[in-house]
């Protein structure tokens, strides 16, 4: 099997998160190609049996660059893909010390979302989804990041 990995990352949290990803996948014996949303073209991608976007969120939103790309992308009709993101961390309301809840969160918080928009209208087929939280404005990544990647794998299906 062959993933390719196509991410942005400003402050490092995506690249992390990419080589993490990386290193546990070749673990199960696949084959990932990473590369830098700026260091690939859209319409140039590699072949592969899964195609994994990650882009952190700005505003709610991926950044410019990944939402462009993937406007340009072209694959396949029923091409598998996945997407994990370096998303900010919920922050507690500053009245009630609460924590926003899913739902709340889903209101503003629409990288994935607007991701599977542009990849669905192409036609493409998700096989899974997750986010990696970044506790500040530049990270560091949350604790314990490692084994929300090491689960996100688990729910990749490798062929043999």
């Amino acid at each position: 099997m062959r993933i390719e990995y196509v991410h942005a990352s400003k402050y490092g949290n995506g690249a992390m998160v990419a080589e993490e990803f990386k290193h546990q996948m070749e673990a199960r014996g696949v084959a990932v190609s990473v590369h830098h949303v700026r260091d690939i073209r859209p319409k140039e991608l590699p072949a592969a049996d899964l195609y994994l976007f990650s882009s952190p969120g700005r505003m709610g939103r991926p950044i410019g660059g990944m939402r462009r790309f993937l406007r340009k992308v072209d694959l396949a009709p029923g091409t598998r893909y996945a997407l994990l993101t370096t998303e900010g961390a919920p922050q507690p309301d500053k009245d009630t010390g609460k924590l926003p809840t899913e739902e709340q969160r889903a209101r503003h918080e629409r990288v994935r979302p607007l991701m599977n928009e542009t990849l669905q209208a192409k036609g493409l087929s998700e096989v899974t989804e997750d986010a990696v939280f970044v506790t500040g404005m530049k990270g560091p990544l949350e604790e314990g990041w490692q084994h929300k990647v090491e689960d996100f794998v688990s729910r990749i299906p490798v062929e043999p």
